[in-house]
């Protein structure tokens, strides 16, 4: 009964819809459906909101220039938006527009009791605004006398107003902030509003407008129409039907249990809002989440640049679930991260198709092969290496728990992966295809290849806020139905029934990308319509470096090897001590690559090491040889080579 569960609400920003939405959208609304997903599987009453917020002087301008009515540009501006919200598989529960007589309606209440309790008074303001933000800024806020939040140019504004005594509550907000450690994450985005906003002095806010009218009027005072941010914060109260005759909704699910924003916004969200909501005597949300950017090697996304990508293009060609994969487990959540076509295929390629869709493969193949398609029963630890899989399993359930908690998206993905390559280890640490050749290790067989299946089965189950597609096709390849994927089933590893019949014949889930054209293929989509210029950006310099003679390149020893084990230094940030299966030996080697790598990434990868660099001590760590890779602007990637070449090989 839903009723007796325990509510979870969440919303996204309501996106300003002057223009398509980018893969930096995306990103938040994937972020959300992400978590609002994880919250169901664990049973969790969820309530998801998204929207957009239609009002404002940019809108008018850009209906103009469209030769349409604001009204009609924003209906197909909010379209649009829930077509890329159905190509991305977002579950909200509401989509909530500015524009809406539930919203009006909610935010003319609010302003007429901020009215009545004294908290607004009419001024007169005169200072710097920034049309595409809709922010008003000082004179000591403008950097090179542009607006500091997008660097474009700002005008001088002076007008009536209406003014919302920011000051009143100043004091209060910053009580909640000490007395609430986690309302603002990360925490550096507290320091940034207490340090920047807070402490200089609260500026009381303009919160109506006369030199437009689309949007809400002022009750009582028609030339006003309400400024945007009273207008659009509200709609996270409103869509719950705040102030109207049902506020049952409001009841169950207030307060948000998290707002999640764009690091841009969230000065709105982290002082503007909570004191609002105090001036309406409302509890405040439990948590304001502020992510960061989804940057391009050569900077923000821009037309110009011919660096946007759209989210639509990639689903497209490439499915959804490598989509959302790229998004929550290349960028960290809550910094900036940086997507190149490079990376998209890479991670595609690396983890998507040789980790998870291999692994898939090789077991419904085992299985097929060796016990006719039914997978065994677990009976005991019948290996050694049994009992080591079913810990880091259960381990990794336990970490995932805690990281997607904090919403550390990319941390969880890349446990999940720490175990899907603790499972490829396994493979290669049984050896089942030897193990087929002795009929007295026919238990020890079926152990094996139901450890795998189990194994495939759990990560299934943890991907599923991630991945809506994968899961199901792994599980429907084990012979099973969406029974095996609830939550509570990670709780014990052995829950395949013996005898389940695997299908006849694996079909790949994430096919193999060929890396060059489908490098230039996403190149070729972001170029759009940006001038020729636009490629000078991704041009490499090449320093100028003696040449050197073929004697002298034929003195390196390039050697193919595969990662067995990986850890970071103590005490260091930017070192990490891998272990190496160099065919005829093992190796220790300590790379600076840290702020690039997990460990967990890394277990299972080939590289190229060079194996007859003199031994040295890093750190105190003793490093025999060095790892090859590639860096440009800051984002490196390590050398890689194919599958098939065995450890050892020689690199030509």
């Amino acid at each position: 009964m839903t009723a007796n569960k325990e509510t979870f609400y969440l919303t996204t920003p309501i996106y300003y819809p002057s223009g398509k939405f980018h893969i930096g959208t995306a990103y938040t609304t994937v972020a959300s459906d992400a978590m609002v997903r994880y919250k169901r599987l664990r049973g969790f009453d969820v309530r998801f909101l998204t929207g957009m917020d239609e009002h404002g002087q940019k809108i008018e301008e850009k209906a103009t220039e469209a030769g349409k009515a604001p009204q009609e540009f924003v209906d197909e501006m909010a379209e649009a938006a829930k077509h890329v919200w159905s190509v991305m598989d977002i579950t909200y529960d509401d989509f909530i527009r500015t524009t809406e007589k539930r919203h009006k309606e909610g935010v003319e209440r609010i302003f007429k009791t901020f009215l009545d309790n004294g908290d607004i008074y009419k001024g007169e303001y005169e200072g710097w605004y920034c049309t595409p933000c809709e922010s008003f800024f000082t004179e000591n806020q403008l950097e090179n006398g542009n607006c500091p939040d997008c660097g474009r140019p700002v005008h001088k504004v002076k007008e009536e107003s209406y003014f919302f005594n920011m000051k009143k509550y100043a004091a209060r907000l910053l009580e909640y902030y000490e007395n609430n450690v986690e309302f603002i994450e990360p925490e550096s985005r507290k320091n940034e509003m207490i340090n920047n906003f807070i402490k200089p002095g609260l500026e009381d806010l303009s919160v109506s407008r006369t030199s437009f009218d689309w949007g809400i009027p002022v009750p009582g005072d028609p030339k006003h129409v309400i400024y945007v941010w009273v207008d659009a914060l509200s709609n996270y109260i409103t869509s719950l039907g705040y102030g109207s005759d049902d506020e049952s909704l409001f009841n169950k699910y207030w307060p948000a249990d998290v707002h999640v924003v764009g690091k841009d916004i969230v000065r709105f969200h982290t002082i503007y809002w909570p004191i609002f909501l105090m001036a309406l005597d409302l509890p405040l949300p439990k948590k304001v989440f502020a992510h960061g950017f989804v940057m391009m090697k050569d900077g923000k996304m821009s037309k110009s640049k011919g660096n946007v990508v759209y989210p639509e293009m990639l689903v497209e060609r490439y499915g959804l679930d490598a989509t959302r994969y790229f998004l929550l487990r290349e960028l960290p959540f809550g910094s900036d991260g940086v997507f190149s076509p490079e990376s998209f295929v890479e991670r595609t390629n690396f983890d998507l198709a040789n980790d998870l869709g291999n692994l898939l493969n090789r077991t419904v193949s085992m299985i097929n092969k060796y016990f006719d398609g039914a997978v065994p029963q677990i009976n005991g630890l019948q290996t050694e290496f049994d009992g080591p899989l079913q810990r880091v399993a259960a381990q990794t359930v336990k970490v995932y728990e805690q990281h997607m908690e904090r919403m550390q998206f990319s941390i969880v993905l890349s446990e999940v992966w720490a175990l899907i390559s603790r499972t490829n280890k396994y493979i290669d640490e049984t050896q089942p295809w030897v193990l087929a050749k002795d009929e007295a290790a026919k238990e020890q067989l079926a152990s094996v290849m139901a450890h795998l299946a189990e194994s495939l089965r759990m990560t299934a189950v943890m991907l599923q806020p991630f991945l809506p597609n994968a899961p199901k096709q792994i599980i429907e390849q084990l012979g099973l139905t969406e029974d095996f994927l609830t939550w509570d089933t990670l709780q014990n590893f052995s829950q395949i029934p013996a005898g389940t019949q695997v299908v006849s014949k694996g079909t790949p889930i994430f096919p193999r990308l060929e890396v060059e054209p489908e490098v230039a293929y996403i190149r070729d989509q972001m170029r759009g319509t940006a001038a020729p210029a636009a490629e000078e950006s991704t041009v490499v310099e090449v320093p100028d470096l003696p040449e050197i003679a073929i004697e002298d390149f034929t003195k390196v020893d390039l050697r193919v090897a595969t990662v067995t084990d990986c850890e970071a230094v103590p005490k260091t940030s930017k070192l990490l001590k891998l272990q190496l299966d160099m065919g005829y030996e093992q190796r220790q080697v300590v790379s600076g690559i840290a702020e690039h790598y997990k460990p967990a990434e890394l277990v299972g990868k080939k590289v190229v090491v060079v194996a007859n660099l003199k031994p040295v001590k890093l750190r105190g760590e003793l490093s025999q040889g060095m790892i090859l890779a590639g860096e440009n602007d800051g984002y490196l990637t390590l050398a890689s080579v194919a599958e098939k070449l065995p450890n050892g090989s020689k690199i030509k």
